[in-house]
This record gives C-alpha cells, sequence and structure tokens, in this order.
C-alpha cells in the first residue's frame, strides 16, 4: 500500500538524527538480521508527535530506515515523519482529515480500527478512534481476514472514501482498502539460524536493545527480570504478576511491544468482554489475543465482580471457560501489573506482597494459580540514560517470531541434567517449568543450551515461583510450605532455591505455615538453613540459591559481630540495604592510615565513591586523632585531564580535616586487583572496588544519593582477610 503525497496539515519541521557509529553489537545485528532492525532512538523521536504504539512507529521505519547509511537513515525518516503528518490522524484535526476526504474523494488514514456488528442489519460497522467517524460500512471479507477488529481493535492503514448516496440514511464514507499494521510472517529457520551467530550476552543485549533499553544499564539479573515480561507472547497460557513502586515501565511491553497483546486499564472488566457473553455468544477478548495484560491491577478502591474471579481461576488453572453448557478453551496468557505503597521490608515484617491488590482478588486459589511473581521493586525508575540509541529487531518481527514460539515446549529440557531435590505442588511445578520454558524460548530458542545455562534458568524460574507460594502462606495457612531445590542428574549437592529478599530480611521471611509432608517440623527452615554455618571464616549472601550452608553473619551485617572477623560477603545484584559503613565499618575503626588500590577510579561518579568512602572514615574517626587516605590508580588517556582534576579538588576538599587525602597514578600493566588495606591488619578486596552500586537518580532532593541503602546494589563479592 503506498501512500500520496498531498497534504493534510503542515508537517513538523523535519530534524535531522543525530549520526551514530554502530557498535560491534550494532554491526552484528545489521549483518545477521538485514531489513529486520531499526536504531530505537528513531522510534522515541518519533513518539513525540504521534501517540502510537511503537510497533506502528517501527513498522514504517522498518520499511524506510533498516540500515546504518547515516543519508538513508536521514531520507528513511523525514519520509516517515512525512507519512506521520499527512497520514496519521491527529484527534484535533479530525475534521480537517475528514474535509480532505471530502475534497479529494479518498485519502489514506493511519488510525485504530474497532468494528461492531450491526445485529438488525446483518452487516458490520467500523470506528475510527482518532478521526472519530462511526458506523462506517466495513467488508465481511475483512472482518474474517482480521477478526481481531471485533475485540479491542487494531491499527490499520486505511483508504477512507467520501460519496454521497441517494439513500439519505446510507453512511457516505466508505472504506475501500484495510491493511493491518504487521510484518509479514517470520521466517523461524532463519531466525535460528541467526540466532546462533550470536553468545547468550551478546542475545541478552540484542533482546534488551528490542525493546528499547541501553544493556549496559543493566546487570544480568536486571536483563533476566525486564525478559521474563516477554514470556507471555510465547508461552501460552503463562499467569505473570509483577508488582513493585511506581515509574519502573511495568507495562511499557504490553502496550507498546506487540500486536498480539491487549493492555487493560484498570482492574474492571467484566466477564462478557473477557471471556464470552452468553446473551450474545460473542467470545472475549482471551479467544483472539496472545497477551491480556491488566494494568494498575492494585489498589483497594477497585471493584471487583466476585464471578469474575472464580471464573479466572477455572480458566488460569485449565484454561476452559464455560458459555452455557459448552466449554471452551483458549490459550491467552494473563498478566497482572499494579503499584505496590509499601517497602519490601515493610510488607514482609506486617503482612504480604498481595496486601495491595483489590480483596476480592486475595484469594489464596487465585494467586496459586501464579505461575511467577516478578519483584517489580527491583526494577530502576525509567530515567533517559536506560535508552537505548542502539539497533534492535522492528518489533513486530520479534513479536512474529515470539508468537511462533507459542507452539514449542521447553518445560521439560531442564531434565536431562537436573530433577527437582524436593517435594514441590503441581502447581509449583508447572509454575516454573512454564517459566523455564518461556526463558528458553527468549535465550535459547533452538533448545541449545549449556547444563549452566540451563541451571541459571531453572533456579531463576523457582525463585519466581517460591515468591508466590511464601506468600500465600501468609494469607492461608492450610497451604503447606515446599522447599524449591534441585540437584544435578546421577548426583551432587542439593541446591536450595530462595528469594533475594528473604535472603535480605531473615528475621522477616518465613511466614508461620505447617511444614511440608516429610519435613520435621524442628528442623531448620531453608532460610535458616542456609544462613547458619560454623564456618566463623566464611560468608556468602546467594543471588538465587543457596548451594551450601551460609551463614548469618553478613545478613545481619558484619557490623553486628563483637569483634571482626574475616568474612566472605556475596552480594546479590539488586539488593539493598548496603553501604560503605555496612562493608567496612568494623575493619576501618582505629585505623590511622588507609591505601585503596584501585585502576578504575575514573569517572564522576566513580570519584564521588571514593569521597564517600572519605566521609566514612571521617566519621569514625575521634576528635583530636587523624587518618591518611590514599589513592593508587590508573588514568584514562582519554579524560585524563578531568580525571585528575577531580582528584585536585578532592584532596582540596578535604585539607584541614582529620582525613589526609592524597592520590598517586601506577601506570603498570599488571595492576589489576582491587583492594582496601590498613594498618591495622586488614585486608578488602574488593571485586568491583568501590563501584558497588548500579547508577541512580541523582538531584537536590534524591533519597538514593543521600541515603546509600536506597541504591541498587550491582553484584558484589568481598573478601576481608587479616594480614
Amino acid at each position: 500500500m503506498t501512500f500520496d503525497e498531498s497534504p493534510v496539515g503542515e508537517p513538523a519541521e523535519y530534524v535531522a538524527p543525530p549520526t551514530l557509529v554502530p557498535s560491534v553489537l550494532d554491526r552484528k545485528i545489521l549483518e545477521h538480521f538485514p531489513g529486520l532492525v531499526v536504531r530505537k532512538d528513531l522510534t522515541n523521536g518519533l513518539k513525540q508527535n504521534a501517540v502510537v504504539p511503537t510497533y506502528v512507529l517501527e513498522y514504517l521505519l522498518g520499511q524506510h530506515c533498516a540500515t546504518d547509511d547515516p543519508a538513508a537513515i536521514a531520507a528513511g525518516l523525514e519520509s516517515v515523519q512525512r507519512i506521520l503528518a499527512r497520514h496519521y490522524v491527529h484527534r484535533n484535526q479530525a475534521e480537517l482529515v475528514k474535509s480532505t476526504i471530502k475534497e479529494k474523494g479518498r485519502h489514506k488514514v493511519i488510525d485504530k480500527l474497532t468494528v461492531e456488528l450491526n445485529d438488525k442489519g446483518g452487516f458490520y460497522e467500523a470506528e475510527f478512534t482518532n478521526l472519530g467517524l462511526k458506523k462506517v460500512p466495513v467488508s465481511d471479507d475483512f472482518v474474517r481476514r482480521y477478526p481481531k477488529l471485533l475485540v479491542g481493535g487494531i491499527w490499520c492503514i486505511t483508504d477512507v472514501m467520501y460519496e454521497l448516496s441517494e439513500d439519505p440514511k446510507a453512511s457516505p464514507w466508505q472504506i475501500d482498502t484495510l491493511k493491518p499494521i504487521q510484518v509479514a510472517n517470520a521466517n523461524i529457520d532463519e531466525f535460528l539460524a541467526a540466532r546462533a551467530q550470536f553468545t547468550t550476552d551478546e542475545w541478552m543485549d540484542v533482546l534488551m536493545q528490542s525493546i528499547g533499553f541501553n544493556p549496559e544499564m543493566f546487570g544480568r539479573r536486571a536483563k533476566l527480570l525486564t525478559l521474563v515480561r516477554l514470556i507471555p507472547y510465547c508461552e501460552r497460557n503463562f499467569n505473570l504478576i509483577e508488582l513493585g513502586p511506581k515509574g519502573t515501565g511495568k507495562s511499557h511491553i504490553f502496550a507498546e511491544f506487540s500486536p498480539h497483546g491487549m493492555l487493560i486499564s484498570g482492574s474492571e472488566v467484566s466477564a462478557p468482554k473477557l471471556f464470552v457473553s452468553n446473551s450474545s455468544g460473542k467470545i472475549g477478548l482471551v479467544g483472539y489475543w496472545d497477551c491480556i495484560c491488566f494494568d494498575e491491577f492494585a489498589g483497594k478502591d477497585k471493584k471487583v465482580d466476585k464471578a469474575l474471579v472464580d471464573i479466572m481461576k477455572n480458566y488460569m488453572a485449565n484454561r476452559t471457560f464455560s458459555r452455557g453448557i459448552e466449554q471452551l478453551s483458549a490459550e491467552a496468557s494473563m498478566v497482572f501489573m499494579g503499584n505496590t505503597q509499601k517497602s519490601v521490608a515493610y510488607m514482609l515484617k506486617h503482612s504480604h506482597f498481595f496486601d495491595a491488590l483489590p480483596d476480592k482478588y486475595i484469594d489464596s486459589a487465585f494467586l496459586d494459580r501464579l505461575h511467577n511473581f516478578n519483584p517489580g521493586w527491583e526494577v530502576a525508575p525509567i530515567r533517559h540514560e536506560l535508552f537505548t540509541t542502539g539497533y534492535g529487531f522492528v518489533v513486530d518481527y520479534i513479536a512474529e517470531v515470539l508468537k511462533h514460539l507459542r507452539t514449542e515446549d521447553f518445560t521439560g529440557a531442564y531434565k536431562a541434567h537436573f530433577e527437582v531435590a524436593s517435594e514441590v505442588s503441581t502447581r509449583d511445578q508447572t509454575g516454573f517449568e512454564k517459566t523455564f520454558s518461556g526463558l528458553m524460548k527468549i535465550l535459547y530458542p533452538d533448545g541449545k543450551a549449556t547444563p549452566a545455562e540451563i541451571e541459571e534458568l531453572l533456579s531463576f524460574a523457582m525463585e519466581g515461583r517460591r515468591r508466590v507460594r511464601e506468600h500465600i502462606l501468609r494469607i492461608d495457612d492450610t497451604f503447606k510450605r515446599n522447599e524449591f531445590a534441585y540437584r544435578a542428574v546421577g548426583g551432587g549437592a542439593k541446591v536450595t532455591v530462595v528469594t533475594p529478599e528473604e535472603l535480605q530480611y531473615p528475621t522477616f521471611a518465613s511466614p508461620p505455615s505447617r511444614p511440608a509432608e516429610g519435613v520435621n517440623e524442628s528442623a531448620p527452615s531453608a532460610i535458616s538453613a542456609a544462613l547458619v554455618s560454623s564456618d566463623p571464616f566464611t560468608a556468602v549472601v546467594s543471588d538465587l540459591t543457596v548451594p551450601s550452608e551460609t551463614p548469618q553473619a553478613i545478613l545481619a551485617s558484619p557490623t553486628a559481630a563483637l569483634a571482626p572477623q574475616p568474612v566472605h560477603i556475596v552480594v546479590p545484584e539488586n539488593s539493598l540495604g548496603w553501604s560503605y559503613r555496612r562493608l567496612f565499618e568494623p575493619y576501618l575503626r582505629g585505623a590511622t592510615q588507609i591505601t585503596i588500590r584501585d585502576p578504575y577510579v575514573r569517572h564522576f561518579h566513580q570519584v564521588r565513591n571514593v569521597m564517600e568512602f572519605l566521609q566514612l572514615a571521617f566519621e569514625l574517626v575521634p576528635d583530636g586523632d587523624e587518618i591518611a587516605v590514599h589513592l593508587v590508580t590508573q588514568a584514562d588517556a582519554e579524560t585524563r585531564e578531568k580525571q585528575l582534576d577531580l582528584f585536585d579538588q578532592l584532596e582540596r576538599a578535604f585539607e584541614g580535616t582529620r582525613v589526609a587525602f592524597t592520590w598517586e597514578l601506577d601506570a603498570s600493566s599488571g595492576f589489576h586487583a582491587r583492594s582496601v588495606t590498613t594498618n591495622t591488619g586488614w585486608k578488602i578486596s574488593l571485586d568491583r572496588g568501590l563501584d558497588i552500586w548500579q547508577r541512580f537518580e541523582s538531584g537536590t532532593f534524591s533519597t538514593q544519593q543521600a541515603i546509600p541503602e536506597l541504591r541498587m546494589m550491582r553484584a558484589t563479592e568481598v573478601t576481608v582477610l587479616r594480614l
């Protein structure tokens, strides 16, 4: 379908896109997926002036800008902007567009169409969302070819005609041609062959860029938490819940990413709209969409029909619903997104993670149907620097690939390497196996993953289902506690999966509940077993699993000990509650000389970290005493001048205080290890140096800047040795 060039209104002033040098990953994407990727910052720029889903914009960008040639991108972007200016219908220009159609006799528009059956007339009528036209006759053929027109509507390029009829009751508006905005069917064999050219890390980054995020701003766990949101598109009947603070982009993927998903604003939806109308026999949303997301699902003031909850329980468990005496089935996945008002620690101490939901949904039978609880509080709030300027898939292309993968089944792919080593309920096993299957399809669609890669996904999937189970126990004491554990086939140590929040807040973690069958009630729980060790030297906080016994010392913080002891600390990615004081205070007290060795103190935020360390040292030195802190680092060729200026500023800032700060550059090629050494006999080895936090939003009133414990951690290991 081509567009004419006659204007409707004045197009926005053309702004040429910035010229960017593609990264190594970008060039690899362009090489193996030619014509199927776009530069994602172009999409963000276009969205400023067109309130349309991302897949609509990228459909146009994919036709005009699927290249890394700057001249071609500039020309293509200008064409897309021209098309949007002339054919996308802004609501405030609807009358102008209608006038254009009348004067010309016909005109193509980009708008969302919804179709209904006129019962009395026996024909279909369309409504244009932005253009405002209603009761426009539409061919039965279009409805048969595109049934989603009947349920929620779809974005289309439509050739609209205007012709007065002799029948005054007939609509002068006519639809000549109609084309949904979607790419042709994806070639799965070519997709799998191209996927094989990327490592797992590269492929994760490709997917993150395709969603629109800069992968450099996310750790591995954060990437997995983001990619979990794609599972409902590739796994049939997958039930996902994500609750967390506002502004983390929970609903973005379900509103923008795929033409096969439907976002319902608010939790107020009727059973006929969702499932089936018994009066008309019309099938609801679950019959037409792959994924239905309930946005703003939390809130005590939401009106909820108890009958709807009961129908949803049956559908989420059995994939069936009733129309009279007839049993119907569907494959739509259910996603529930909502905001929490309380901190994780507060919910653990006083209630449960489902507390923000409407009361009628706080039903253990309903909640037990959820396959995965994605912890939204671990997802960073959306900020400008999180968005990518790199290349990613045209989202409609990857949406078609994910739709095809719904026919695959990887639920048992782990069984060749691992076996469940604990008693779990059928729903627990179904939950983590469907999550595992979805992640396999997303990351290893050809099924080729190493045992270590399979173990990572299995552990992560078990964690998501454990979170559901643990908080049902707080609601319904008739449920039994199940341990989530696995071991390698043929033997090996049992690995118990525990959620990060249980490790971070062990005092609040275990709700009272009857033990699982065969479990000694006096025996330690999975958490306590994971936190107690007779070895005073080792302290480990595991991210997703607890492969062996680990001591409580670290979780209470080393500062809780009467005397500092050697310790090994593993801090999970995305953890909260950590600071230099918690990590270092016992080992810095009494020192008069401290040496920091870190070759990578080069950027502003890294020098600011040194500032915070010096602040801690200042607070630990008694009045009348002094401490000398010496930094040994390396220069960065590109930012050397700025780097040295920052060091000079920091040195001057502490002149005349009880902290004497000095620094030097070590140019030796073998300088890699990072550590803090005191003259009291402690050496603290740091795998990340002082750069332990993920990037956070700074500003005058930023709580994360003022309170380190509110910052998300990078995965970090700290080993303290006595010299």
